[in-house]
């Protein structure tokens, strides 16, 4: 699922301006989506009224919620600085403003929302900020992109530079790992944790290519028949992709993250092989496994057997409904057995049976954070 582009322009002309935004921007990545970027910070003449003069700054914030949830979290935050609307018309000094200014390039029209915001065009204290982000955004009602806007804007408003602002992601040093691999039981979340990663870090995804595997669901309505076939193909195609992905440096991109390890491999054949069948296996897989280069970070997402089957459940892949728990078990047993058993591998395990880093940005910051602390 790819994520959504957000941008938000925020303002104060109020008390400790800098503190506010600061604040803000700590909220907004915490509560309502990862900011990604965030502008110079300026200082602008108020807009409409006579009043002291705005901090203002713009971000970028990625998120799969929709933008009414933005909104609605982005009023929160703005109650919890200290703003208090007031009922009346036209416009007032402020402790704080946020203002949802483009959704993707979405036109979108409620009552309490309109993107893009009506007004952005008109204002140079959002358009000098918006640049600063260097997006390939273009207004979907005006079809211009920003630098025309800028050009066409009559706004002659003096907006000065007054300092950097850090994004809140660039405490979290990720580029220190070459190579991060992602891993879990079937459910766990790690393709999805991978591609946002990815997206939020500029980072290159190896991504398993199950879908493509014709034993697989095969194997999933006789085990015994399939399951040797299936490991054997799924070793192999791994080995190809590892090798060649690795092997292909991109210029444009920071670090490879991948949604497995090959050790996984010998972790599946182990439940699902014969004893002979798996003796066999595994003397393939070790001539494999020694060439294969080791992940700077192995990230394992636990979740427990229950949740593991609601979320198999929730996605809805047909050849996966009637997998059994005592399966899934077996399977929780074995990745946790081998991590035990590496002396040499940089492991973290993450229990997020009782986390939604989807639907829940803290969850998803807390996550970050925890794979930060690796990196000391």
């Amino acid at each position: 699922m790819s994520q959504h582009q957000v941008i938000l322009s925020i303002g104060s002309n109020q008390g400790d301006r800098l503190q506010h935004i600061q604040s803000a921007i700590a909220s907004v990545h915490r509560k309502a989506g990862t900011v990604v970027k965030v502008s110079r910070l300026y200082e602008t003449p108020s807009w409409g009224f006579e009043s002291d003069s705005f901090y203002n700054c713009a971000l970028l914030l990625h998120t799969t919620q929709s933008a009414q949830h933005i909104l609605s979290k982005v009023l929160e935050i703005e109650a919890e600085i200290g703003r208090v609307r007031s009922q009346g018309d036209g416009y007032e000094p402020r402790i704080i403003d946020i203002d949802v200014i483009a959704y993707d390039e979405e036109i979108i029209l409620t009552e309490q929302l309109q993107v893009p915001h009506p007004q952005m065009q008109a204002r140079m204290f959002v358009l000098l900020p918006m640049r600063d982000l260097n997006l390939d955004w273009r207004h979907p009602v005006l079809q211009k992109y920003l630098p025309e806007l800028l050009q066409a804007s009559e706004d002659k408003s003096h907006c000065k530079v007054i300092g950097k602002l850090e994004a809140p992601l660039a405490q979290i040093q990720l580029e220190h790992f070459n190579y991060i691999a992602i891993e879990g039981n079937i459910g766990a979340g790690k393709t999805t944790l991978t591609n946002k990663i990815a997206e939020d870090f500029n980072a290159k995804t190896v991504l398993e290519r199950f879908a493509d595997n014709p034993f697989l669901p095969k194997f999933y309505e006789d085990q015994s028949r399939y399951a040797f076939p299936l490991e054997m193909s799924f070793l192999a195609d791994r080995y190809q992709q590892i090798s060649d992905d690795l092997a292909q440096f991109d210029l444009f991109k920071d670090f490879i993250v991948a949604d497995y390890h090959i050790f996984k491999s010998l972790i599946f054949a182990k439940v699902t092989l014969t004893e002979d069948e798996y003796r066999l296996y595994r003397k393939l897989f070790e001539i494999i496994y020694r060439e294969m280069p080791k992940p700077d970070l192995y990230v394992y997402l636990y979740q427990n057997t229950e949740r593991l089957l609601a979320n198999i459940k929730l996605r809805g892949r047909s050849y996966e409904q009637e997998i059994p728990a005592d399966y899934l078990d077996r399977i929780n047993r074995g990745y946790l057995d081998y991590i035990k058993s590496q002396t040499d591998l940089n492991v973290l395990i993450i229990d997020v049976s009782d986390r939604d880093f989807v639907k829940n940005q803290q969850d998803y910051v807390f996550i970050l954070e925890e794979i930060q602390k690796k990196t000391g």
